[in-house]
């Protein structure tokens, strides 16, 4: 089981706007950030998910022969092949780095227990840890009832194994505001090093509540995510237990 970084004690505005089909805004890098404030989508719980799958071309794709040279398989259905046990066993979690406006600073996340609280400070939890990507994935509740009391969020995505494997999966994380439109931040690039991504990060600028898209890969663990955005955070390593299947 590998290791990972545990914890040691506690712009310009380009916004987008929602899409009437789908009832979704997609923060992109044309289309970076959203005003919860300005949907009057700052109070309440917003619910925040992590859902992955594997990216199709690692189950093999379709079998394709020429028709030319086997004219009746046209009339058989495509196989697709599996997948071995390396790309079922891909463990991405979810996590958040908060800063309170009084100061206080820590990390949300499973590995070390780290779960938070909704209704006290940081007001940010973690509903639970989803090891084998199901389709629920994982969810985080921040409680934006205490709005005037949170200064940053930065959400991250980081993988719990010694294997980098961003490349092998498609991952999602929405934002289910109280009010409004989900919102929806895709980890399509390939970064195949890469063991920890910064996918969002909601501000309290002067009393309004932004989200913008962070989408920052880096080759190292939480510790190198809390470097690059200045948390200031003590770091060591960590481990889970491990899981019952």
């Amino acid at each position: 089981m590998g290791f990972f970084d545990g914890l040691l004690g506690g712009r310009a505005a380009d916004f987008d706007s929602g899409s009437a089909a789908t009832n979704s805004i997609q923060l992109t890098k044309r289309h970076q950030q959203v005003s919860l404030t300005k949907q009057d989508a700052a109070t309440g719980h917003l619910r925040v998910n992590l859902t992955w799958r594997m990216r199709t071309s690692d189950f093999g794709g379709i079998q394709r022969t020429s028709l030319f040279r086997h004219p009746f398989k046209a009339l058989k259905p495509a196989e697709v092949l599996g997948h071995g046990q390396s790309m079922v066993n891909v463990d991405l979690d979810l996590g958040c780095l908060y800063e309170l406006t009084d100061g206080t600073r820590g990390v949300v996340q499973p590995l070390g227990n780290y779960l938070g609280d909704v209704n006290s400070p940081p007001y940010v939890k973690l509903s639970g840890d989803d090891r084998f990507g199901s389709a629920s994935g994982e969810t985080m509740y921040v409680n934006l009832d205490h709005r005037e009391e949170i200064k940053r969020l930065l959400v991250f995505v980081y993988i719990y194994d010694q294997t980098p494997a961003f490349d092998r999966t498609h991952a999602i994380v929405t934002l289910y505001p109280s009010n409004g439109p989900r919102i929806e931040i895709g980890l399509d690039e390939r970064h195949p090093q890469a063991r920890s991504c910064a996918v969002v990060l909601i501000e309290n600028v002067k009393g309004e509540l932004i989200v913008r898209r962070e989408v920052k890969f880096v080759y190292g663990f939480q510790g190198e995510l809390d470097r690059l955005y200045g948390w200031g955070l003590q770091w060591g390593r960590g481990y889970k237990t491990k899981a019952v299947e």
